[in-house]
Protein backbone atom coordinates (compact mmCIF):
# COMPACT_ATOMS: atom_id res chain seq x y z
CA UNK A 1 0.00 0.00 0.00
CA UNK A 2 1.37 3.41 -0.98
CA UNK A 3 1.40 5.68 2.09
CA UNK A 4 1.59 9.46 2.20
CA UNK A 5 4.79 9.07 4.24
CA UNK A 6 6.43 7.11 1.41
CA UNK A 7 5.37 9.73 -1.13
CA UNK A 8 6.79 12.55 1.00
CA UNK A 9 10.10 10.75 1.62
CA UNK A 10 10.46 9.88 -2.08
CA UNK A 11 9.79 13.49 -3.03
CA UNK A 12 12.29 14.71 -0.44
CA UNK A 13 14.97 12.38 -1.78
CA UNK A 14 14.49 13.49 -5.37
CA UNK A 15 14.34 17.16 -4.34
CA UNK A 16 17.57 16.80 -2.35
CA UNK A 17 19.49 15.17 -5.19
CA UNK A 18 18.05 17.50 -7.84
CA UNK A 19 18.76 20.72 -5.95
CA UNK A 20 22.28 19.56 -5.07
CA UNK A 21 22.99 18.51 -8.66
CA UNK A 22 21.78 21.87 -9.87
CA UNK A 23 24.50 23.61 -7.88
CA UNK A 24 26.93 22.36 -10.56
CA UNK A 25 24.91 22.55 -13.77
CA UNK A 26 24.58 26.36 -14.10
CA UNK A 27 28.29 26.95 -13.59
CA UNK A 28 29.08 24.36 -16.26
CA UNK A 29 26.64 26.03 -18.68
CA UNK A 30 28.12 29.48 -18.14
CA UNK A 31 31.81 28.61 -17.94
CA UNK A 32 31.89 26.77 -21.27
CA UNK A 33 30.89 29.88 -23.22
CA UNK A 34 33.26 32.11 -21.25
CA UNK A 35 36.02 29.68 -22.24
CA UNK A 36 34.89 29.95 -25.86
CA UNK A 37 35.14 33.76 -25.70
CA UNK A 38 38.58 33.71 -24.10
CA UNK A 39 39.97 31.14 -26.51
CA UNK A 40 38.46 32.99 -29.47
CA UNK A 41 40.51 36.04 -28.49
CA UNK A 42 43.59 33.83 -28.20
CA UNK A 43 42.86 32.36 -31.65
CA UNK A 44 42.55 35.85 -33.18
CA UNK A 45 45.41 37.62 -31.37
CA UNK A 46 47.79 34.77 -30.53
CA UNK A 47 48.53 36.44 -27.17
CA UNK A 48 49.70 33.97 -24.55
CA UNK A 49 47.76 35.58 -21.73
CA UNK A 50 44.43 34.65 -23.33
CA UNK A 51 45.55 31.03 -23.61
CA UNK A 52 46.56 31.10 -19.94
CA UNK A 53 43.15 32.57 -19.04
CA UNK A 54 41.38 29.78 -20.91
CA UNK A 55 43.49 27.10 -19.25
CA UNK A 56 43.18 28.57 -15.75
CA UNK A 57 39.41 29.07 -15.77
CA UNK A 58 39.20 25.71 -17.54
CA UNK A 59 40.74 24.05 -14.46
CA UNK A 60 37.94 25.38 -12.27
CA UNK A 61 35.39 24.39 -14.89
CA UNK A 62 36.81 20.85 -14.94
CA UNK A 63 36.46 20.41 -11.18
CA UNK A 64 32.85 21.53 -11.35
CA UNK A 65 32.07 19.39 -14.41
CA UNK A 66 33.31 16.15 -12.87
CA UNK A 67 31.31 16.62 -9.69
CA UNK A 68 28.25 17.67 -11.69
CA UNK A 69 28.34 14.44 -13.69
CA UNK A 70 28.76 12.39 -10.51
CA UNK A 71 25.71 13.93 -8.84
CA UNK A 72 23.57 13.75 -11.98
CA UNK A 73 23.90 10.02 -12.60
CA UNK A 74 21.99 9.06 -9.45
CA UNK A 75 18.94 11.09 -10.48
CA UNK A 76 18.17 8.96 -13.54
CA UNK A 77 18.36 5.75 -11.49
CA UNK A 78 15.72 7.14 -9.12
CA UNK A 79 13.13 7.00 -11.90
CA UNK A 80 13.41 3.23 -11.75
CA UNK A 81 13.93 2.77 -8.02
CA UNK A 82 11.62 5.37 -6.46
CA UNK A 83 9.28 6.35 -9.29
CA UNK A 84 8.59 3.05 -11.04
CA UNK A 85 4.93 3.72 -11.88
CA UNK A 86 5.81 7.13 -13.27
CA UNK A 87 8.43 5.48 -15.50
CA UNK A 88 5.90 2.92 -16.70
CA UNK A 89 3.10 5.44 -17.21
CA UNK A 90 5.01 8.07 -19.20
CA UNK A 91 8.23 6.27 -20.18
CA UNK A 92 7.23 6.22 -23.85
CA UNK A 93 7.28 10.04 -23.84
CA UNK A 94 9.74 10.98 -21.10
CA UNK A 95 12.35 8.43 -22.11
CA UNK A 96 12.89 9.78 -25.63
CA UNK A 97 14.48 13.17 -24.78
CA UNK A 98 16.50 11.57 -21.96
CA UNK A 99 17.87 8.96 -24.38
CA UNK A 100 18.74 11.64 -26.95
CA UNK A 101 20.46 13.67 -24.24
CA UNK A 102 22.61 10.71 -23.25
CA UNK A 103 23.43 9.48 -26.75
CA UNK A 104 23.97 12.82 -28.47
CA UNK A 105 24.60 15.67 -26.07
CA UNK A 106 26.36 14.04 -23.12
CA UNK A 107 28.75 11.97 -25.23
CA UNK A 108 29.60 15.02 -27.34
CA UNK A 109 30.13 17.12 -24.26
CA UNK A 110 32.24 14.54 -22.41
CA UNK A 111 34.40 13.74 -25.43
CA UNK A 112 35.11 17.40 -26.07
CA UNK A 113 35.90 17.99 -22.37
CA UNK A 114 38.62 15.34 -22.61
CA UNK A 115 40.05 16.88 -25.77
CA UNK A 116 39.89 20.35 -24.18
CA UNK A 117 42.17 19.33 -21.32
CA UNK A 118 44.53 16.96 -23.10
CA UNK A 119 44.66 18.43 -26.59
CA UNK A 120 46.50 21.72 -26.07
CA UNK A 121 49.82 20.38 -27.37
CA UNK A 122 48.31 17.96 -29.88
CA UNK A 123 46.05 20.22 -31.94
CA UNK A 124 46.40 23.50 -33.77
CA UNK A 125 44.89 26.65 -32.28
CA UNK A 126 41.89 26.42 -34.60
CA UNK A 127 41.34 22.73 -33.88
CA UNK A 128 41.44 23.28 -30.13
CA UNK A 129 39.08 26.26 -30.37
CA UNK A 130 36.67 24.09 -32.37
CA UNK A 131 36.86 21.52 -29.57
CA UNK A 132 36.00 24.17 -26.98
CA UNK A 133 33.10 25.41 -29.10
CA UNK A 134 31.72 21.88 -29.51
CA UNK A 135 32.10 21.33 -25.76
CA UNK A 136 29.94 24.40 -25.12
CA UNK A 137 27.38 23.30 -27.72
CA UNK A 138 27.24 19.82 -26.16
CA UNK A 139 26.62 21.32 -22.75
CA UNK A 140 23.77 23.46 -24.06
CA UNK A 141 22.27 20.54 -26.02
CA UNK A 142 22.39 18.43 -22.88
CA UNK A 143 20.40 21.10 -21.05
CA UNK A 144 17.99 21.37 -23.99
CA UNK A 145 16.92 17.72 -23.94
CA UNK A 146 16.62 17.58 -20.16
CA UNK A 147 14.41 20.66 -20.26
CA UNK A 148 12.33 19.28 -23.13
CA UNK A 149 11.55 16.34 -20.84
CA UNK A 150 10.82 18.62 -17.89
CA UNK A 151 8.79 21.00 -20.04
CA UNK A 152 6.56 18.10 -21.06
CA UNK A 153 5.92 17.36 -17.38
CA UNK A 154 4.81 20.99 -16.98
CA UNK A 155 2.70 21.08 -20.16
CA UNK A 156 2.04 17.56 -21.52
CA UNK A 157 1.46 18.12 -25.23
CA UNK A 158 2.05 15.68 -28.07
CA UNK A 159 0.93 12.59 -26.14
CA UNK A 160 -2.31 10.75 -25.41
CA UNK A 161 -3.47 8.11 -22.94
CA UNK A 162 -3.92 4.64 -24.47
CA UNK A 163 -6.53 2.61 -22.59
CA UNK A 164 -5.21 -0.63 -24.11
CA UNK A 165 -1.71 -0.21 -22.66
CA UNK A 166 -2.85 1.93 -19.68
CA UNK A 167 -0.09 4.48 -20.26
CA UNK A 168 0.71 7.75 -22.01
CA UNK A 169 2.09 7.37 -25.54
CA UNK A 170 3.77 9.85 -27.85
CA UNK A 171 1.76 11.04 -30.84
CA UNK A 172 3.91 13.99 -31.97
CA UNK A 173 7.60 14.34 -31.20
CA UNK A 174 7.58 17.77 -32.86
CA UNK A 175 4.94 19.06 -30.43
CA UNK A 176 6.94 17.78 -27.48
CA UNK A 177 10.16 19.37 -28.75
CA UNK A 178 8.52 22.68 -29.71
CA UNK A 179 6.47 22.83 -26.50
CA UNK A 180 6.48 26.55 -25.51
CA UNK A 181 7.07 25.64 -21.86
CA UNK A 182 10.12 23.56 -22.76
CA UNK A 183 11.65 26.16 -25.06
CA UNK A 184 11.02 29.06 -22.66
CA UNK A 185 12.40 27.04 -19.77
CA UNK A 186 15.49 26.15 -21.82
CA UNK A 187 16.44 29.69 -22.83
CA UNK A 188 15.69 31.03 -19.34
CA UNK A 189 17.73 28.28 -17.65
CA UNK A 190 20.78 28.58 -19.89
CA UNK A 191 20.71 32.38 -19.48
CA UNK A 192 20.73 31.86 -15.72
CA UNK A 193 23.69 29.51 -16.19
CA UNK A 194 25.54 32.17 -18.16
CA UNK A 195 24.95 34.61 -15.29
CA UNK A 196 26.31 32.03 -12.86
CA UNK A 197 29.50 31.53 -14.84
CA UNK A 198 29.96 35.27 -15.23
CA UNK A 199 29.43 35.91 -11.51
CA UNK A 200 31.98 33.23 -10.65
CA UNK A 201 34.65 34.71 -12.93
CA UNK A 202 33.76 38.30 -12.01
CA UNK A 203 33.91 37.73 -8.26
CA UNK A 204 37.19 35.80 -8.30
CA UNK A 205 38.76 38.34 -10.66
CA UNK A 206 37.63 41.10 -8.28
CA UNK A 207 39.35 39.28 -5.41
CA UNK A 208 42.61 39.11 -7.37
CA UNK A 209 42.36 42.83 -8.15
CA UNK A 210 41.73 43.71 -4.50
CA UNK A 211 44.78 41.64 -3.59
CA UNK A 212 46.81 43.29 -6.36
CA UNK A 213 47.89 39.97 -7.82
CA UNK A 214 47.83 38.66 -11.39
CA UNK A 215 46.36 41.99 -12.41
CA UNK A 216 46.75 41.56 -16.17
CA UNK A 217 44.82 38.29 -16.23
CA UNK A 218 42.26 39.45 -13.66
CA UNK A 219 41.49 42.68 -15.54
CA UNK A 220 40.86 40.88 -18.79
CA UNK A 221 38.73 38.27 -17.04
CA UNK A 222 36.72 41.03 -15.34
CA UNK A 223 36.12 42.75 -18.68
CA UNK A 224 34.86 39.55 -20.29
CA UNK A 225 32.67 38.57 -17.33
CA UNK A 226 31.15 42.06 -17.02
CA UNK A 227 30.07 42.21 -20.67
CA UNK A 228 28.95 38.59 -20.85
CA UNK A 229 27.16 38.81 -17.49
CA UNK A 230 25.26 41.98 -18.40
CA UNK A 231 23.96 40.42 -21.62
CA UNK A 232 23.10 37.23 -19.74
CA UNK A 233 21.20 38.88 -16.88
CA UNK A 234 19.19 40.99 -19.31
CA UNK A 235 18.34 37.82 -21.25
CA UNK A 236 17.46 35.93 -18.07
CA UNK A 237 15.05 38.65 -16.95
CA UNK A 238 13.37 39.05 -20.34
CA UNK A 239 13.14 35.29 -20.92
CA UNK A 240 11.96 34.78 -17.35
CA UNK A 241 9.08 37.11 -18.12
CA UNK A 242 8.29 35.05 -21.21
CA UNK A 243 8.44 31.88 -19.12
CA UNK A 244 5.98 33.46 -16.69
CA UNK A 245 3.63 34.19 -19.57
CA UNK A 246 3.73 30.56 -20.74
CA UNK A 247 3.03 29.46 -17.16
CA UNK A 248 -0.05 31.65 -17.18
CA UNK A 249 -1.26 29.89 -20.31
CA UNK A 250 -0.58 26.29 -19.24
CA UNK A 251 -0.57 26.36 -15.42
CA UNK A 252 -2.97 28.95 -14.03
CA UNK A 253 -2.70 27.37 -10.59
CA UNK A 254 1.04 27.99 -10.43
CA UNK A 255 0.65 31.62 -11.50
CA UNK A 256 -2.08 32.28 -8.91
CA UNK A 257 -0.07 30.75 -6.05
CA UNK A 258 3.11 32.60 -7.07
CA UNK A 259 1.16 35.85 -6.69
CA UNK A 260 -0.94 34.85 -3.65
CA UNK A 261 -3.98 35.79 -5.72
CA UNK A 262 -6.88 34.33 -3.78
CA UNK A 263 -9.68 36.06 -5.65
CA UNK A 264 -10.09 36.82 -9.34
CA UNK A 265 -9.58 40.53 -9.93
CA UNK A 266 -10.99 42.69 -12.72
CA UNK A 267 -8.54 42.81 -15.64
CA UNK A 268 -5.76 43.80 -15.61
CA UNK A 269 -4.86 42.20 -12.27
CA UNK A 270 -2.50 43.86 -9.82
CA UNK A 271 0.80 42.53 -8.51
CA UNK A 272 1.42 41.76 -4.82
CA UNK A 273 4.96 42.97 -4.21
CA UNK A 274 4.90 41.62 -0.63
CA UNK A 275 2.06 40.20 1.43
CA UNK A 276 1.16 38.74 4.82
CA UNK A 277 -0.37 35.45 3.67
CA UNK A 278 -3.05 33.75 5.76
CA UNK A 279 -3.45 30.28 4.28
CA UNK A 280 -5.84 29.10 6.99
CA UNK A 281 -8.40 31.74 5.99
CA UNK A 282 -7.25 31.79 2.35
CA UNK A 283 -6.58 35.50 2.19
CA UNK A 284 -3.81 38.06 2.55
CA UNK A 285 -3.99 39.99 5.82
CA UNK A 286 -2.31 42.85 3.99
CA UNK A 287 -0.26 43.36 0.85
CA UNK A 288 1.70 45.99 -1.01
CA UNK A 289 -0.37 45.94 -4.18
CA UNK A 290 0.75 47.45 -7.49
CA UNK A 291 -2.24 47.84 -9.86
CA UNK A 292 -2.33 46.40 -13.40
CA UNK A 293 1.22 44.97 -13.42
CA UNK A 294 0.40 41.26 -13.09
CA UNK A 295 -2.37 41.39 -15.68
CA UNK A 296 -0.09 42.94 -18.27
CA UNK A 297 2.81 40.56 -17.51
CA UNK A 298 0.69 37.43 -17.18
CA UNK A 299 -1.64 37.90 -20.15
CA UNK A 300 0.07 40.47 -22.41
CA UNK A 301 -3.22 42.37 -22.42
CA UNK A 302 -5.32 44.73 -20.32
CA UNK A 303 -8.66 42.94 -20.71
CA UNK A 304 -7.87 39.28 -19.89
CA UNK A 305 -8.56 38.01 -16.38
CA UNK A 306 -6.13 35.97 -14.30
CA UNK A 307 -8.12 33.49 -12.25
CA UNK A 308 -7.74 33.57 -8.49
CA UNK A 309 -7.20 30.49 -6.35
CA UNK A 310 -10.82 30.28 -5.21
CA UNK A 311 -12.17 30.22 -8.77
CA UNK A 312 -9.49 27.73 -9.83
CA UNK A 313 -10.59 25.41 -7.01
CA UNK A 314 -14.18 25.59 -8.27
CA UNK A 315 -13.03 24.63 -11.77
CA UNK A 316 -10.88 21.84 -10.33
CA UNK A 317 -13.86 20.49 -8.37
CA UNK A 318 -15.85 20.21 -11.61
CA UNK A 319 -12.91 18.51 -13.33
CA UNK A 320 -12.50 16.05 -10.46
CA UNK A 321 -16.19 15.11 -10.62
CA UNK A 322 -15.95 14.71 -14.39
CA UNK A 323 -12.74 12.72 -13.95
CA UNK A 324 -14.47 10.26 -11.62
CA UNK A 325 -16.52 9.10 -14.61
CA UNK A 326 -13.32 8.56 -16.62
CA UNK A 327 -11.65 6.66 -13.76
CA UNK A 328 -14.73 4.48 -13.21
CA UNK A 329 -14.90 3.65 -16.91
CA UNK A 330 -11.18 2.91 -16.99
CA UNK A 331 -11.45 0.59 -13.97
CA UNK A 332 -14.21 -1.34 -15.75
CA UNK A 333 -12.14 -1.51 -18.95
CA UNK A 334 -9.13 -2.80 -17.01
CA UNK A 335 -11.25 -5.44 -15.27
CA UNK A 336 -12.76 -6.56 -18.56
CA UNK A 337 -9.28 -6.91 -20.05
CA UNK A 338 -8.13 -9.04 -17.11
CA UNK A 339 -11.18 -11.26 -17.54
CA UNK A 340 -10.68 -11.55 -21.30
CA UNK A 341 -13.89 -9.65 -22.06
CA UNK A 342 -14.00 -7.25 -24.99
CA UNK A 343 -14.88 -3.72 -23.89
CA UNK A 344 -18.24 -2.55 -25.28
CA UNK A 345 -18.10 0.51 -27.52
CA UNK A 346 -20.47 2.40 -25.21
CA UNK A 347 -17.96 2.08 -22.35
CA UNK A 348 -15.11 3.23 -24.59
CA UNK A 349 -17.19 6.22 -25.72
CA UNK A 350 -17.88 7.21 -22.11
CA UNK A 351 -14.17 7.07 -21.33
CA UNK A 352 -13.19 9.04 -24.43
CA UNK A 353 -15.74 11.73 -23.58
CA UNK A 354 -14.34 12.28 -20.09
CA UNK A 355 -10.65 11.27 -20.41
CA UNK A 356 -9.42 14.89 -20.59
CA UNK A 357 -10.13 15.02 -16.83
CA UNK A 358 -8.80 11.54 -16.02
CA UNK A 359 -5.87 12.95 -14.05
CA UNK A 360 -8.16 15.03 -11.84
CA UNK A 361 -10.28 11.98 -11.09
CA UNK A 362 -7.12 10.11 -10.11
CA UNK A 363 -6.56 12.65 -7.30
CA UNK A 364 -9.29 10.78 -5.39
CA UNK A 365 -7.26 7.55 -5.55
CA UNK A 366 -5.33 9.01 -2.61
CA UNK A 367 -8.42 8.44 -0.46
CA UNK A 368 -10.22 5.46 -2.00
CA UNK A 369 -9.76 2.88 -4.75
CA UNK A 370 -13.51 2.57 -5.23
CA UNK A 371 -15.03 5.55 -7.03
CA UNK A 372 -18.47 4.49 -5.77
CA UNK A 373 -17.41 5.21 -2.18
CA UNK A 374 -16.42 8.86 -2.69
CA UNK A 375 -17.69 11.20 0.01
CA UNK A 376 -18.02 15.00 -0.02
CA UNK A 377 -15.13 15.14 2.46
CA UNK A 378 -12.90 13.20 0.07
CA UNK A 379 -13.88 15.51 -2.77
CA UNK A 380 -13.10 18.57 -0.65
CA UNK A 381 -9.67 17.15 0.27
CA UNK A 382 -8.91 16.38 -3.39
CA UNK A 383 -9.83 19.95 -4.36
CA UNK A 384 -7.53 21.32 -1.64
CA UNK A 385 -4.78 18.96 -2.83
CA UNK A 386 -5.01 20.46 -6.32
CA UNK A 387 -3.44 23.71 -5.05
CA UNK A 388 0.16 23.84 -3.74
CA UNK A 389 0.89 25.79 -0.58
CA UNK A 390 0.96 29.50 -1.35
CA UNK A 391 3.50 30.87 1.15
CA UNK A 392 6.62 28.98 -0.07
CA UNK A 393 5.66 29.66 -3.69
CA UNK A 394 5.12 33.38 -3.10
CA UNK A 395 8.37 34.04 -1.25
CA UNK A 396 10.57 31.73 -3.35
CA UNK A 397 9.50 33.58 -6.47
CA UNK A 398 10.30 36.94 -4.87
CA UNK A 399 13.67 35.68 -3.69
CA UNK A 400 14.49 34.71 -7.28
CA UNK A 401 13.32 38.06 -8.66
CA UNK A 402 15.11 40.02 -5.91
CA UNK A 403 18.42 38.31 -6.68
CA UNK A 404 17.86 39.02 -10.37
CA UNK A 405 17.39 42.75 -9.73
CA UNK A 406 20.54 42.91 -7.59
CA UNK A 407 22.52 41.14 -10.31
CA UNK A 408 21.19 43.53 -12.94
CA UNK A 409 22.45 46.44 -10.83
CA UNK A 410 25.81 44.73 -10.30
CA UNK A 411 26.39 43.98 -13.97
CA UNK A 412 25.16 47.38 -15.07
CA UNK A 413 27.73 49.02 -12.79
CA UNK A 414 30.50 46.60 -13.74
CA UNK A 415 29.95 47.08 -17.46
CA UNK A 416 29.79 50.87 -17.10
CA UNK A 417 33.05 51.12 -15.16
CA UNK A 418 34.63 48.42 -17.30
CA UNK A 419 33.99 50.50 -20.42
CA UNK A 420 35.40 53.55 -18.63
CA UNK A 421 38.43 51.49 -17.58
CA UNK A 422 38.16 52.62 -13.95
CA UNK A 423 36.71 49.53 -12.25
CA UNK A 424 40.11 48.60 -10.83
CA UNK A 425 40.00 51.81 -8.78
CA UNK A 426 36.54 51.05 -7.31
CA UNK A 427 37.13 48.80 -4.27
CA UNK A 428 33.43 49.02 -3.33
CA UNK A 429 32.48 47.64 -6.75
CA UNK A 430 35.02 44.82 -6.53
CA UNK A 431 33.72 43.90 -3.06
CA UNK A 432 30.15 44.03 -4.36
CA UNK A 433 31.14 41.58 -7.11
CA UNK A 434 32.69 39.23 -4.54
CA UNK A 435 29.68 39.35 -2.22
CA UNK A 436 27.35 38.61 -5.12
CA UNK A 437 29.06 35.35 -6.17
CA UNK A 438 26.36 33.20 -4.47
CA UNK A 439 23.46 35.30 -5.86
CA UNK A 440 22.81 33.34 -9.08
CA UNK A 441 22.80 30.04 -7.21
CA UNK A 442 20.26 31.41 -4.73
CA UNK A 443 18.07 32.66 -7.59
CA UNK A 444 18.34 29.41 -9.54
CA UNK A 445 17.55 27.14 -6.59
CA UNK A 446 14.55 29.33 -5.73
CA UNK A 447 13.44 29.27 -9.36
CA UNK A 448 13.63 25.49 -9.58
CA UNK A 449 11.65 25.21 -6.36
CA UNK A 450 8.93 27.42 -7.86
CA UNK A 451 8.87 25.36 -11.07
CA UNK A 452 8.75 21.93 -9.41
CA UNK A 453 6.84 22.58 -6.18
CA UNK A 454 4.39 24.74 -8.09
CA UNK A 455 3.51 21.75 -10.30
CA UNK A 456 2.21 19.78 -7.31
CA UNK A 457 0.15 17.68 -6.81
CA UNK A 458 1.26 16.40 -10.22
CA UNK A 459 4.34 14.69 -11.58
CA UNK A 460 2.84 15.34 -15.02
CA UNK A 461 0.61 18.39 -14.82
CA UNK A 462 -3.07 17.47 -14.98
CA UNK A 463 -2.24 13.90 -16.04
CA UNK A 464 -0.54 11.88 -13.29
CA UNK A 465 -0.76 12.75 -9.57
CA UNK A 466 2.43 12.46 -7.53
CA UNK A 467 0.92 10.04 -5.00
CA UNK A 468 0.35 7.48 -7.80
CA UNK A 469 3.85 7.84 -9.29
CA UNK A 470 6.04 6.32 -6.58
CA UNK A 471 7.36 2.78 -6.36
CA UNK A 472 5.70 0.41 -3.90
CA UNK A 473 8.76 0.01 -1.69
CA UNK A 474 9.48 0.21 2.01
CA UNK A 475 9.73 3.79 3.28
CA UNK A 476 12.61 2.75 5.52
CA UNK A 477 14.69 1.84 2.48
CA UNK A 478 14.07 5.28 0.99
CA UNK A 479 15.04 6.96 4.27
CA UNK A 480 18.23 4.90 4.41
CA UNK A 481 19.16 5.74 0.82
CA UNK A 482 18.33 9.42 1.46
CA UNK A 483 20.71 9.42 4.43
CA UNK A 484 23.35 7.82 2.20
CA UNK A 485 22.85 10.45 -0.50
CA UNK A 486 23.07 13.28 2.02
CA UNK A 487 26.32 11.87 3.41
CA UNK A 488 27.79 11.20 -0.04
CA UNK A 489 26.76 14.57 -1.43
CA UNK A 490 28.07 16.37 1.64
CA UNK A 491 31.45 14.76 1.05
CA UNK A 492 31.32 15.76 -2.62
CA UNK A 493 30.39 19.30 -1.62
CA UNK A 494 33.37 19.50 0.72
CA UNK A 495 35.65 18.15 -2.02
CA UNK A 496 34.27 20.73 -4.48
CA UNK A 497 34.79 23.64 -2.09
CA UNK A 498 38.26 22.42 -1.08
CA UNK A 499 39.46 22.05 -4.68
CA UNK A 500 37.89 25.32 -5.84
CA UNK A 501 39.40 27.27 -2.93
CA UNK A 502 42.77 25.59 -3.45
CA UNK A 503 43.02 26.48 -7.15
CA UNK A 504 41.52 29.94 -6.72
CA UNK A 505 44.18 30.69 -4.11
CA UNK A 506 46.88 29.32 -6.39
CA UNK A 507 45.47 31.34 -9.25
CA UNK A 508 47.09 31.10 -12.69
CA UNK A 509 50.29 30.04 -10.91
CA UNK A 510 48.67 26.57 -10.90
CA UNK A 511 49.52 26.40 -14.63
CA UNK A 512 53.20 26.19 -13.75
CA UNK A 513 54.33 28.62 -16.45
CA UNK A 514 56.50 30.75 -14.19
CA UNK A 515 54.66 33.90 -15.28
CA UNK A 516 52.32 34.50 -12.37
CA UNK A 517 52.29 35.59 -8.74
CA UNK A 518 53.08 32.93 -6.17
CA UNK A 519 55.33 30.80 -8.35
CA UNK A 520 58.78 29.99 -7.09
CA UNK A 521 60.41 30.99 -10.36
CA UNK A 522 59.15 34.24 -11.79
CA UNK A 523 59.67 34.83 -15.48
CA UNK A 524 58.21 38.27 -16.05
CA UNK A 525 56.79 38.06 -19.52
CA UNK A 526 53.75 40.23 -18.88
CA UNK A 527 54.45 43.74 -20.09
CA UNK A 528 54.24 46.50 -17.43
CA UNK A 529 51.72 48.44 -19.51
CA UNK A 530 49.19 45.67 -18.73
CA UNK A 531 47.56 46.27 -22.08
CA UNK A 532 49.90 44.00 -23.98
CA UNK A 533 49.82 40.23 -23.80
CA UNK A 534 52.69 37.83 -24.14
Amino acid sequence: MITEHLVDISRLQFATTALFHFLFVPLTLGMTWLLVIMEAVYLITGKQIWKDMTRFWGKLFGINFVLGVTTGITMEFQFGTNWAYYSHYVGDVFGAPLAIEGLMAFFLESTMVGLFFFGWDKMSRLQHFTTTLLMALGTSLSALWILVANGWMQNPVGAEFNYDTMRMEMVSFAEIFLNPDAQNKFVHTVSAGYVTGASFVLGISAWYLLKGRDVALAKRSFHVAAAFGFAAICSAIVLGDESGYSIGQAQQTKLATMEAMWETEPAPAGFNLIADINEAEQKNNWSLHIPYVMGVIGTRSIDTEILGIQDIKKLNADRIINGVTAVSALDLMRQNKLNGIKNPQALIDIFEEHKKDLGFGLLLKKYTDDMAKITPQMLSKAVDDSIPRVTPMFWSFRLMVGMGVLMLILYGLCLFFSLKGSFIHKPWLLKFAMIMIPAPWIAIEAGWFVAEYGRQPWTVYGILPTHLSVSNIDAGHVILSLAGFVLFYTILGIVEVFLMVKYVRLGPASLGTGRYDGEKTQVHLICPSDEQGV
